[in-house]
């Protein structure tokens, strides 16, 4: 293996391997032996770990078990992506390798990881390798593909190795997998490092975009091998509270790196497709949801909802009053038979009311998706300051514009949420797409196996806590 720089790089001589971790002693009883057993020649290695205020001991017994890991031990978790800036910062090597804490590394990963980097054109700034599913049959992450609205998938995720083709070394990614990635320590720290409001997920793919419009490359080495044991950490965050990652977390990406002449294409797009998911969690998931979806003001629909439209909003004669339409009989009819029906539903309920929680009929919101929703939507707006900060930094210095990115990488389209058929299958989303991007149309079962619409374990990129 060659360790020799390329030109106008500084030579690889030393890389430290970051870990970060919450609660994963278990874990990491694999994971520290596979990484100490690590060689590359003529490198220095080191093994640094975060531990994000773990409560199983962690920091005790890495420090008892394994002294020549450099522990950070922090009281509480402050996320992967900070976690990892604060490694980042406190490194002195020419390269950092990012791992997740629940992966068994193969014996030459590293020494392959390294050398993809090594030997790499000068323009190059980090290099992925490939991740595997625990028994090594199926695929974790080879590449990835991001969306139109920032989110992103593991192509081909969870299919068998056999029935998948495999990026080819050296061939050309959008983003590195923050689960098992090599970056050259000044290319990290000038990007920006990981976004840090991100807490976990995604910040891999908003790093590889930044790295790219700033004028550098992101490569791939398949033979750099990691066994992945998926989710086993994130699911300890719980469905709302990921699902609240992976829809600000996607915004934010969209928002901060789409260059000045798309993302003013894009955004209706980007922000209707998010409002359009909203109100349809709400309207479905959700007891009593299809009264946020009725429109008083709309064509009558099944004997429901539109009376008012109808042609009057409780105005006498059939003329009708200052220019309002003509009210007919019928519609008067049905319009007082819905006041009626009102107010007696309003007395029933004062006598059925419940002692404690809302009175029947009233919309709630209990599902776990609509939540992570909602959530999403009310932390975009309270960071929209900030994320506005970092995007004018972003695009600073950008180097390289979207249109030549998205030649190499086409944005996708994946009908993921239910619902999202409907929307994108309409010609009023067609209007809304920039004319002249080209867009790759996919379904979720074309993308990646084992998963269905809307589930709330649906795996982003491997880059997770």
């Amino acid at each position: 293996m060659t360790t020799g720089s390329s030109a106008g790089r500084k030579r690889i001589d030393s890389v430290d391997v970051l870990v970060v971790s919450w609660n994963g002693r278990h874990h990491l009883e694999t994971l520290l032996p596979a990484l100490e057993a690590q060689q590359v020649a003529d490198v220095r290695v080191g093994v640094c770990l975060f531990d994000n205020g773990s409560t199983d001991g962690t920091v005790t017994w890495v420090r008892s078990n394994h002294p020549r890991v450099d522990v950070v031990a922090n009281p509480s978790n402050i996320g992967f992506s900070a976690a990892n800036n604060r490694l980042a910062d406190r490194s002195s090597a020419s390269a950092l390798v990012l791992v997740n804490n629940d992966t068994r590394p193969r014996p030459d990963w590293l020494a392959q990881l390294v050398a993809g980097l090594a030997d790499a054109p000068a323009d190059v700034a980090a290099v992925s390798g490939g991740i595997v599913n625990w028994k090594g049959d199926r695929l974790d992450f080879g590449r990835g593909v991001m969306t139109f609205d920032g989110h992103a998938f593991q192509l081909d995720y969870h299919r068998p190795l056999d029935a998948i083709e495999m990026p080819e070394e050296g061939c050309e990614l959008l983003f590195p997998c923050g689960g098992n990635m090599i970056v050259r320590r000044d290319s990290y720290l000038a990007a920006g490092g990981f976004d840090e409001s991100y807490f976990a997920y995604l910040e891999d793919v908003d790093l590889g975009w930044r790295l790219w419009s700033a004028g550098e490359r992101v490569l791939s080495a398949p033979g750099a091998v990691v066994h992945h044991r998926s989710m086993a950490t994130s699911k300890l965050l719980g469905n709302a509270n990921r699902g609240l990652l992976f829809e600000r977390n996607a915004y934010l990406t969209a928002f901060k790196n789409y260059d000045a002449e798309l993302w003013p294409q894009v955004m209706p797009v980007v922000q209707t497709t998010l409002l359009a998911r909203i109100q349809h969690l709400l309207a479905n998931r959700n007891p009593h949801g299809q009264e946020l979806a009725v429109d008083p003001y709309a064509a009558p629909m099944d004997g429901y909802g539109g009376v008012l439209a109808a042609g009057t909003t409780g105005v006498g004669g059939d003329g009708g009053e200052r220019g309002r339409p003509a009210v007919s009989s019928r519609a008067r009819d049905a319009w007082e038979r819905l006041r009626y029906i009102v107010a007696l539903r309003t007395r029933l309920r004062r006598f059925a009311r419940p002692h404690s929680g809302l009175p029947d009929g009233v919309p709630a919101i209990v599902d776990d998706q609509t939540l992570a929703q909602v959530r999403a939507v009310s932390s975009i707006i309270r960071g929209l300051d900030d994320a506005a900060e970092r995007r004018r930094r972003i695009q600073a210095r950008r180097r390289r514009p979207d249109g030549e990115i998205f030649e190499r990488f086409p944005l996708y389209v994946v009908p993921t949420y239910p619902g999202d058929e409907e929307l994108f299958g309409s010609s009023g989303f067609e209007a809304m797409l920039p004319e002249g991007l080209a867009l790759v149309r996919r379904t979720l079962e074309e993308v990646m196996e084992g998963v269905e619409r809307g589930d709330s374990d649906l795996q982003p990129p491997a880059g997770a806590p």
